[in-house]
């Protein structure tokens, strides 16, 4: 196969038809030489918006590949490199007991399938219901306010990126592990598009069908999964893990433990706080959510002539505020709704959620500020500290609903009344409150700073008229857990893994990381 880049097309063209006429001008070959072709890569340059173009990368299949490799001179064409993924061979290491997976989130499925796909069989205990059953929660929660602790936006089957956007996006250069995450997903329903995308994302919708397959292939393949079982506690002896405890009750004898336990395991970090192992404190954002009519993020991303032929327009903003601190867009999510994400009684938390289709009037994001443990405190659990005091206060500002308040007055330091041109999508109960009270006086200086350079760079992102909710404080985990390179904890036996862990920052990096640690247990322990 050859692989050819920078094929331009035109978006309003027909994009099979000039991509081929493209592959045959740049290999010099006439269109029937042709045999077929896959897209790798699709981007999009918008810097005209008068002239938009898709930019693809594909390979191709022709004869006599290595005449036409001699015949031209083009950076742009050259081999298909071999991105085929490979497990390691199994390991000699007997295995005494199953291997034990806490979470059934993007790391501990993907680490739990790799894992059955190769013999092994292991048990995934999750806190949380099963998906089919967690949807339903938490749209109880939605409308009614009644929070179930163990199963919500950020607990239970799917983990905390079910109610996102399914965006697959990363900054993990890893491709072969990248390529593979993407490939499962395809074979367990999502769009096959996300094996090329410029912005790949699934949406929750499509998300719950993907996460059943992924969990009934697990389990056909000698997987097994305990819902409503949460990890309390672990039995060490001579620095090496020997058995666990579940629900407060059950002890299980294990010896080989993933924790796949997702950034808001809060309970979990304190008990392995107390078991000795080694936790320390790292650097997260917090900040708001804002809310724009979709159709002005569209124009000001494409234009006039493109705004509706390329779906719902996205973007990414950063800003380096006059007092050192950076500000950014982060889990921007188009056609989109802001989502009540708690998962603690009194405290509230917020986030972004998109289905597939994009389709709602609003574009909506978080707009953070980096805080240190400069900010908060040194101690392992100092992170957590401060988001649940965020969080609490938050959940005193809205009484227990999401508090809200437009651009124009968060500025001027009052509260807001009435909406302007943007209605609210918003997923859970919510009221007007003055959202200078939520964050401190520096993390407020930042945010105002930073709206009227955004607006620079996106028409109308400062529109005084932008609905803003808070508090936007789980962004990323709060601790690392430490781990050598053979990705064992300081306690042997025990694998840290995905976000929770501090390795991670979204879908497809916590899947690569889950892939990473079960190919580790794969190259210590024998099938």
């Amino acid at each position: 196969m050859l692989r050819v880049r920078q094929i331009k097309v035109e978006v309003t063209l027909n994009q099979e038809e000039m991509i081929r006429k493209i592959i045959a001008k740049k290999l010099k070959i006439a269109l029937s030489e042709i045999k077929d072709f896959t897209i790798e890569k699709q981007s999009i340059d918008a810097r005209n918006k008068n002239e938009i173009f898709y930019v693809y990368e594909v390979n191709v299949s022709v004869n006599q590949e290595d005449k036409i490799l001699k015949k031209i001179k083009n950076a742009d064409v050259f081999l298909a490199p071999n991105n085929q993924y490979q497990f390691p061979t199994s390991g000699t290491k007997q295995l005494d007991h199953k291997i034990i997976i806490v979470g059934s989130g993007p790391a501990g499925l993907f680490c739990s399938y790799l894992l059955a796909e190769h013999g092994y069989k292991p048990l995934i205990i999750e806190r949380g219901e099963k998906i089919e059953d967690r949807i339903q929660t938490v749209n109880t929660f939605w409308k009614t306010g009644k929070l179930n602790p163990n199963s919500n936006v950020q607990f239970g089957e799917g983990g905390a990126g079910t109610f996102s956007d399914g965006k697959l996006n990363t900054l993990v250069n890893d491709n072969i592990r990248n390529r593979k995450v993407f490939e499962i997903f395809v074979e367990c329903g999502a769009p096959k598009e996300i094996l090329y995308s410029y912005k790949p994302h699934i949406g929750t919708d499509i998300l719950v069908t993907v996460i059943q397959n992924m969990r009934n292939k697990i389990i056909a393949m000698g997987g097994e999964f305990l819902y409503h079982t949460c990890l309390t506690d672990c039995l060490i002896e001579n620095n090496e893990l020997k058995e666990i405890e579940i629900n407060h009750q059950e002890k299980i004898p294990c010896n080989c433990l993933v924790l796949a336990i997702g950034h808001s395991s809060r309970d979990t970090f304190e008990m392995l706080l107390k078991r000795k192992l080694e936790l320390k404190a790292k650097p997260f954002a917090v900040g708001i959510r804002v809310m724009h009519r979709q159709e002005d993020i569209n124009q000001s991303q494409y234009g006039e002539k493109y705004k509706d032929q390329l779906g719902s327009a996205s973007y990414k903003l950063t800003y380096k505020a006059s007092n050192g601190r950076g500000v950014y867009s982060f889990c921007m999510c188009p056609g989109g709704y802001v989502v009540d994400a708690s998962s603690e009684e009194n405290r509230l938390v917020i986030n972004g959620m998109s289905n597939y289709k994009r389709d709602t009037k609003n574009a909506n994001s978080a707009v953070i500020v980096t805080v240190f443990p400069k900010d908060f405190g040194t101690s392992p659990l100092a992170g957590v500290t401060y988001q649940r005091q965020l969080e609490e206060k938050a959940y005193q500002l809205g009484n227990g609903k999401i508090p809200i308040q437009l651009l124009k007055d968060f500025m001027k330091n009052q509260e807001s009344h009435s909406f302007g041109k943007v209605e609210p999508m918003i997923k859970g109960k919510y009221q007007f409150a003055n959202l200078n009270q939520l964050l401190t006086g520096e993390i407020n200086q930042s945010l105002k700073e930073a709206f009227p350079s955004f607006g620079k760079k996106i028409k109308g992102f400062d529109d005084g008229d932008t609905i803003l909710a808070g508090i936007e404080s789980r962004t990323s985990s709060p601790i690392r857990i430490e781990r050598d390179e053979s990705l064992e904890a300081n306690i042997k036996g025990i694998y840290p893994c995905g976000e929770g862990a501090g390795y991670a920052g979204g879908i497809t990096s916590a899947s690569i990381d889950g892939i990473k640690v079960a190919e580790k247990i794969a190259e210590k322990y024998q099938i």
